[in-house]
């Protein structure tokens, strides 16, 4: 999918090519600021190719490249930007590279799928006049709504170890209530990490912009509150791995409880039927006068014996506190 965005009374205006874009022109006579791909296809990057001279790489947006391709400047101008933006959904959070272009006044960014940052900036700048004026006031929105958003997604980091904390902190936590927690857990680790990561890169390319000297006054101003806001959120990420950590420590304590009761009771069970073992080994020995034979309450004393013997331990470990 192809979006060109312009300017339009101090608001983002776009159009979107998806069919047939060999035949279409640019919208309207003011040249874009923001050229969207989303996973293009070979026509769309002809098309781009055709309309602005600018050649898109097939692996522009490839995981393996090396980290000196993730910030360069050709020497026709071309300023090479690769970012990774936050996608926070119920089933794969992941990190979405994306690879950002400006050339001759505009931004052109290509990226594999659709991003919840993208649409948010997209809202508002068709909704605030005057919130963008050029390619780097887009590019600086996108990093400054991705800091937002990653916020958004510490917040719900929070609210998901609340629940767990509820369900791991309570009384009498059984194997199946800490699995899930053990679960939930992992995934909230998993999410705070690529958090993590995701506010480094966007601190990373920020500063790049910042020592690039590319941005006017007023957009380096904006481009220190973006680093400040990052910096803020350093703090929670860490709150949130030690919190992750202790539950962690938590949970797994009450698994080990739990599976201790259980060798708790075949340990007292062991131990307590050891005295009639030996006394029903000692009566069955060939002895020349066997009690059970020769003595008409040999039975009566033998089974009356091996009673006692298991709860006298009974009742001591029950005074001890050790069957609780």
């Amino acid at each position: 999918m192809l979006n060109v965005f312009t300017l339009e009374n101090g608001r983002l205006a776009g159009r979107i090519f998806q069919e047939e874009v060999d035949r279409l022109d640019l919208p309207g006579q003011q040249p874009p600021v923001w050229v969207d791909m989303e996973a293009p296809t070979p026509e769309e990057k002809a098309w781009v190719a055709r309309q602005f001279g600018l050649t898109i790489p097939d692996n522009i947006v490839d995981d393996d490249l090396e980290e000196s391709a993730r910030f360069y400047e050709e020497d026709n101008g071309e300023l090479h930007i690769r970012s990774d933006f936050l996608i926070d959904d119920d089933v794969t959070p992941r990190n979405v590279r994306v690879a950002f272009i400006l050339w001759r006044s505009m931004l052109f960014s290509v990226h594999a799928e659709d991003l919840p940052v993208f649409r948010l900036l997209r809202l508002r700048a068709r909704r605030i006049p005057s919130l963008i004026e050029d390619a780097k006031d887009v590019l600086l929105k996108l990093y400054d709504a991705d800091a937002e958003y990653s916020a958004d997604a510490l917040e719900g980091i929070y609210d998901s170890l609340e629940l767990v904390s509820a369900s791991v902190l309570k009384q009498g936590v059984n194997d199946q209530a800490a699995g899930e927690a053990l679960s939930a857990i992992a995934k909230e680790e998993d999410l705070n990490g690529r958090i993590r990561r995701n506010v480094m890169d966007t601190r990373r390319a920020v500063s790049f912009m910042m020592r690039s000297r590319m941005l006017n006054a007023e957009q380096f101003e904006e481009a220190r509150q973006i680093l400040r806001d990052i910096d803020s959120l350093d703090s929670h990420t860490t709150f949130l791995f030690d919190k992750i950590n202790f539950l962690m420590n938590a949970t797994v304590g009450f698994i080990n409880i739990n599976q201790n009761k259980i060798i708790k009771i075949f340990s007292v069970a062991s131990v307590a039927l050891l005295p009639p073992t030996l006394i029903a080994s000692i009566y069955g020995m060939n002895f020349r006068f066997m009690p059970e034979v020769d003595w008409a309450y040999g039975y009566p004393f033998a089974l009356a014996l091996m009673v006692t013997s298991v709860a006298a331990p009974f009742i001591y470990f029950r005074r001890k506190g050790w069957l609780r």
